[in-house]
């Protein structure tokens, strides 16, 4: 098996001023050396489609230092992603393109751009903050309006990966830090704002990454999202796998192996764990077990409560006792 990887001029700098040298030069075969293991046991680095959705009550996702330092996740999503991660070293892996960061990055990849997760291989822990959002996330004329014009030219521009540096960076940096204590509204308003920053803003390099295009892979992603939907939808009420598996189209056996082999969960897992999540919204708003067992779609208190620490290592007391926001 020949391995090639793609470097250009900017993969071993801080950005398209930098000048290549000798130690960042080894840094980057550093980051190869770590990645080659990864590489040969997914199957050639084939990208993992990933399944995003909306916070509640909001038009996007926010996500908060996975720290997935040990997980080598290579995948792709139809949505925009802005990505800002502080860490004293790092390594930016989208599509094609390969360069360290020291300090902080700050991204913005477009629709199925194949990436790594930035803190991967990391010794420390990675800060970071994760804006994730459909194309049409404010509607499909929105970006459409006169005003809009520059940041719908970014949007364009992204489709092949964008980074940003200097005082854009720190900028942008510090403002999405600050979104998850703000009110929906005022998350809104600053993603706007810096949708306008990154737009108008010369501290910008293209990196020239290449979205999956393959019509088989985006059939695939299409029926998954078609799911991923009727779980969003229905998650409320009880759902037969068998009734999901006539809604693709396909006998539940197939089904099964066909959600297995996509997602990497049995449905019955996936459906918990999404059921989870909802859960832990509700608990921290102060209902009580009760109304998260039942509001999330769960059946049985015993159960839920179960599945709750299978999934979140507490119990639903607990996580409640310790998150709630008064």
């Amino acid at each position: 098996m020949i391995i090639r990887f793609r470097l250009n001029k900017n993969s071993f700098g801080l950005g398209p001023k930098a000048t290549t040298t000798v130690t960042s030069f080894c840094s980057v075969l550093t980051y190869f050396h770590s990645i080659v293991p990864a590489y040969l046991s997914m199957g050639q680095m084939k990208a993992k489609l990933e399944t995003i959705s909306s916070d509640e009550d909001s038009s996007f996702r926010i996500l908060l230092t996975p720290n997935l330092n040990d997980i080598f996740y290579w995948h792709f999503h139809p949505e925009y992603e802005i990505v800002y991660v502080e860490a004293p070293t790092g390594f930016r892996h989208i599509g094609d393109h390969i360069s360290k960061y020291n300090d902080s990055d700050l991204a913005l990849i477009g629709p199925n751009i194949p990436h790594l997760n930035f803190d991967y291989g990391a010794k420390t822990t990675v800060d970071t903050v994760v804006v994730q959002m459909k194309e049409d996330f404010l509607g499909k004329d929105f970006f459409s309006l006169p005003e809009m014009s520059a940041v719908n030219e970014l949007f364009e521009r992204a489709r092949n990966g964008l980074a940003f540096y200097g005082d854009t960076k720190k900028l942008v940096g510090e403002k999405l830090k600050r979104l998850s204590s703000s009110s929906h509204f005022d998350q809104l308003i600053t993603l706007l704002q810096v949708f306008q920053l990154l737009a108008e803003s010369e501290e910008i390099e293209c990196l020239k990454a290449t979205p999956i295009t393959s019509a088989s892979v985006l059939k695939e992603q299409q029926r998954i999202h078609k799911v991923y939907h009727f779980i969003e939808t229905n998650y409320q009420t009880q759902i037969d796998v068998k009734e999901v598996a006539s809604f693709c189209q396909l006998t539940t056996a197939a089904f099964c192996r066909y959600f297995k082999k996509s997602t990497h969960y049995t449905f019955t897992d996936f459906l918990n764990q999404f059921r989870i999540n909802q859960s832990k919204k509700i608990l921290m708003q102060n209902k009580t077990v009760t109304e998260a067992c039942f509001e999330s779609g769960f059946e049985n208190i015993s159960y839920f409560t179960k599945t709750f620490k299978r999934f979140t290592g507490e119990n639903p007391s607990a996580f409640r006792k310790k998150h709630f926001i008064r």
